[in-house]
């Protein structure tokens, strides 16, 4: 299998990645936004 490539579309890439981004940054938002409730 070490001479086979994959082709993948630029856009199932970007959709791949904000589909997973898109969740985790809010997630880390949020955390944020609580950790900084904490210490006010």
């Amino acid at each position: 299998m070490a001479g086979q490539t994959s082709t993948t579309s630029t856009a199932s890439l970007a959709l791949a990645w904000a589909f997973v981004g898109i969740p985790l940054i809010w997630g880390v938002i949020m955390t944020l936004s609580n950790a900084m409730a904490l210490f006010q």
